[in-house]
């Protein structure tokens, strides 16, 4: 019964557009860096097929505005590819001046591979080592968004690291199976964890729901916020749906609300941790220190 339960899970949880909508080519010139075919061309996304662990290789795309502080790592919903996404990606570029980076599950897409939950987390932990690595993001400017099914691998990975910058959960799930059925405690064969993965995330959360999603239930979006440890303000779309939430105005306005905030903390953060005065006490004078000094040495001299 568990693992047919879990069958049907699986398939409910992945939906990969056939054919997919883009494609993707080598650059001539560019190393490692290839291009997305089928697609408007755009000359500031800088596009890169990733190897994970599980032997497969990710497409990732990363767009990169030159006044961001923080970058968006975003893992999309359902039934949808980056070509597909590529306009949302660009306005919330423009309106929120972040760094955006996306990537398509395993099997969907230009991804090779088959999609699975344990592929998408694969899949999310290749992204940010590129982030790391290539574009020498540091975790404290790192928000991770999910979006439905992408709450999952967000909330895999937000898990896991302890100097987050912040979370935004938009439509997200408490798990596989509750989006099923409504059970009251987590079943081994369940997918997608979420409501305890939760609880394990240190940085703030903020959710985004619609009430009246016919997909995934308001009350996951609810139960997501009561069981974060650092609560955001939420925002509960009035009557909105799945999967057009980002046609609300409020949703733009507490996004950007959102990312100023974290922007705040960021600086602030950082501002701390820049050393003082007092902690270079020991290594090395300050300016008006070390004139005092200079000057009682020349008394010395001049008055011996």
């Amino acid at each position: 019964m568990g693992n047919v339960t879990s069958s049907v899970a699986a398939r409910l949880a992945f939906f990969p557009p056939e054919p997919a909508t883009y494609g993707i080519e080598a650059q001539d010139g560019a190393g490692s860096l290839l291009r997305m075919t089928g697609v408007s061309p755009d000359a500031g996304v800088e596009v890169r097929a990733l190897p994970t662990r599980a032997g497969t290789r990710v497409v990732s795309a990363f767009w990169r505005h030159p006044a961001a502080r923080l970058t968006l790592l975003y893992s999309h919903g359902n039934a949808a590819d980056l070509g597909q996404m590529l306009g949302l990606f660009l306005e919330l570029r423009a309106h929120l001046r972040v760094n955006i980076m996306s990537y398509d599950y395993s099997g969907y897409g230009a991804s090779t591979g088959k999609p699975s939950e344990y592929n998408t987390y694969n899949d999310i932990e290749a992204v940010y080592d590129c982030l790391i690595k290539e574009y020498g993001i540091e975790e404290e400017d790192l928000i991770l968004y999910g979006q439905s099914v992408g709450s999952g691998p967000t909330l895999h990975l937000a898990s896991r690291l302890q100097k987050l910058r912040g979370v935004v959960l938009h439509s997200g799930i408490l798990s596989g199976i509750r989006v099923l059925y409504p059970v009251k405690v987590t079943l081994w064969f369940d997918i997608f964890k979420n409501i305890d993965k939760i609880k394990q995330v240190d940085c703030p959360v903020l959710v985004i729901h619609g009430t009246a999603d016919d997909i995934v239930d308001f009350s996951h979006g609810k139960r997501l916020w009561e069981l974060a440890k650092e609560k955001y303000e939420p925002l509960w779309i009035k009557g909105g749906g799945h999967c057009n939430l980002e046609t609300y105005p409020e949703y733009i306005r507490h996004l950007r609300k959102f990312i100023n905030a974290m922007e705040k903390l960021a600086k602030d953060s950082k501002a701390a941790q820049a050393p003082t005065s007092s902690s270079m006490a020991g290594e090395m004078p300050t300016t008006w220190e070390g004139n005092a000094v200079q000057q009682q040495q020349q008394q010395q001299v001049s008055n011996p």
